[in-house]
């Protein structure tokens, strides 16, 4: 399909077909993140010219987020791509719109600039809404890490910051980037010799104990190492600047600085089934959204307890496979069997971490300095990995 003639990007139902021909599928992709490129290729190749691929998003670009975390730093930049050019090179239409509501009982997607899009299946991948939890926090967006931390960092360097703690709140997003981010500032304190006392705080039950106990226990000998403290099972409060309550024990941190992660919201659309806990999309075993006809849904937005890259990936190519097997392509669609893959920045090298998911826990876990996937990247996805690697040459890790 990518190198044959480009269709214009403009949305399916402007688009105009011979009838001497079989319609394909109209297929539209709400989002512009990992969940909708990797549907988009993975479409490209299941189903071919049996579909027709709208992707409906609001930014122009598509950031390697996982990377931001490396900005403050001054260590490296998030790579950036155009979707307008990701359209051209697979085909697909490009509505450059935010989803505003959903007329299902239509099958018509209603924008944000009042456009009305038509679709014979539709996948929600506009991942979630971010908010505070601490209102005395400092409470990072990867968005813009580098304006948010870089001072930070700076105040370390120069000996004006002496504690810090990472803080999660209750309601677990992805913990990963605040080990990193404690890694790192531990290690940049270290290198310019400043004293400086990390703490992670986290409801956990033990460090990343998403991944299971052989991971959890290195990356907690790991820590140990580095100087990072770490309060597990601890359920916080910020009641003032510096102070941070942690529940049960009633005990308190006296710190300099509070960084924490954000809670992570449903995208609470009109037309959307929202689940009870934070309005997530309730989907099936293959991503199909409950209730409704032909929508799927995949990634962050999802009420798939686990919100990270490679989850969103694998649902994404799950939601695929039933939408090409709908367009009548020869595809039996694989219920979604989650492994989490993971690498971890901040240590001497890079650490790649993996294990199989079963019942919100890690099983068969496993830690190394090389990955047991390729392209080693941050995010491994099935198709968005290998394709983002051939455009730079190497990937973005």
């Amino acid at each position: 399909m990518a190198g044959g003639q480009r269709r214009p990007t403009v949305a399916p139902m402007d688009v105009s077909r011979a009838s001497s021909a079989p319609s394909p599928l109209s297929v539209v992709i709400a989002g512009g993140g990992v969940a909708a490129l990797e549907a988009a290729l993975a479409l490209n190749d299941l189903a071919g010219d049996q579909v027709s691929t709208t992707l409906l998003a609001p930014e122009p670009d598509f950031v390697y987020r996982p990377a931001r975390v490396l900005e403050p730093f001054a260590l490296s930049a998030a790579h950036t791509y155009p979707l307008d050019e990701i359209a051209r090179e697979l085909d697909l239409g490009l509505v450059r719109d935010g989803f505003k509501w959903l007329d299902a009982s239509r099958s018509v997607v209603h924008t944000e600039q009042g456009k009305q899009v038509r679709y014979d299946a539709l996948l929600l991948a506009m991942g979630a809404q971010l908010r505070p939890a601490f209102e005395h926090a400092l409470t990072i967006d990867d968005s813009r890490l580098d304006a948010q931390l870089h001072g930070l960092i700076q105040d370390v360097e120069g000996g004006y910051v002496h504690s810090i703690a990472f803080v999660a709140p209750s309601a677990m997003p992805w913990p990963l980037p605040i080990y990193e981010l404690a890694l790192m500032t531990a290690r940049r304190a270290y290198d310019m010799q400043v004293e400086l006392s990390v703490t992670i705080a986290t409801p956990e039950d033990a460090p990343l104990g998403v991944f299971g106990g052989s991971v959890s226990d290195a990356v907690g000998r790991l820590l140990a190492s580095n100087g990072v403290a770490v309060v597990t099972s601890a359920h916080c409060s910020v009641p003032a600047s510096g102070h941070v309550s942690i529940h049960p024990g009633d005990r308190t941190l006296v710190v300099d600085r509070v960084v924490a992660l954000p809670q992570l919201f449903g995208p609470s659309t009109p037309g959307v089934p929202g689940g009870p806990r934070g309005g997530f999309i309730p989907v099936d075993s293959h991503c199909r959204v409950r209730a409704l006809e032909n929508v799927f849904a995949a990634g962050d937005a999802t009420d798939f307890a686990v919100k990270h890259g490679g989850i969103a990936a694998q649902q994404a190519d799950c939601a695929a496979e039933a939408i090409a097997a709908l367009a009548g392509a020869p595809v039996e669609p694989k219920a979604f069997a989650p492994q989490i893959r993971a690498v971890l920045l901040g240590a001497a090298k890079p650490l790649y971490l993996s294990a199989r998911l079963t019942g919100g826990h890690g099983s068969d876990s496993e830690i190394s300095e090389t990955a047991s996937w390729s392209p080693p990247a941050k995010i491994a996805a099935k198709y968005l990995a290998p394709y983002l690697e051939s455009r730079d040459g190497g990937g973005p890790g």
